[in-house]
């Protein structure tokens, strides 16, 4: 299942740097997850500081 950003986003871009397959950008109001690329591997969500990223 893979994750979706929530609107807790702070756009720190913590995500986007560890997320293993690049699959995260910044959006106009918060980082968007490609559900196509993504793994579901949770790292995104490890690192942050706002729990945004979430499972779908």
């Amino acid at each position: 299942m893979p994750y979706k950003i929530n609107d807790n986003c702070i756009n720190c871009g913590a995500c986007s740097a560890e997320c293993p397959v690049s699959c995260i950008s910044p959006g106009d109001s918060k980082y968007v997850i490609d559900p196509e690329i993504c793994i579901s591997c949770g790292a995104c969500n490890g690192v942050c500081p706002v729990d945004a990223p979430q499972p779908e």
